[in-house]
């Protein structure tokens, strides 16, 4: 079984910067990671999307 690829949505501007493997287990809340975003120019916080 592979994993899937999610991606990494900015939660100041939006876009999707980054992508990330889903575990196959099932989670209740998303992904949230601090990320460079290369549209805001700074350290944002980014959220797992569907």
């Amino acid at each position: 079984m592979s994993a899937k690829k999610t991606a990494l949505a900015c939660s100041i501007c939006g876009s999707r910067n980054y992508t990330a493997r889903a575990g196959e287990t099932t989670r209740a809340e998303r992904l949230e990671v601090k990320k460079f975003c290369k549209y805001c120019n700074k350290h944002t916080l980014h959220r797992e999307t569907k």
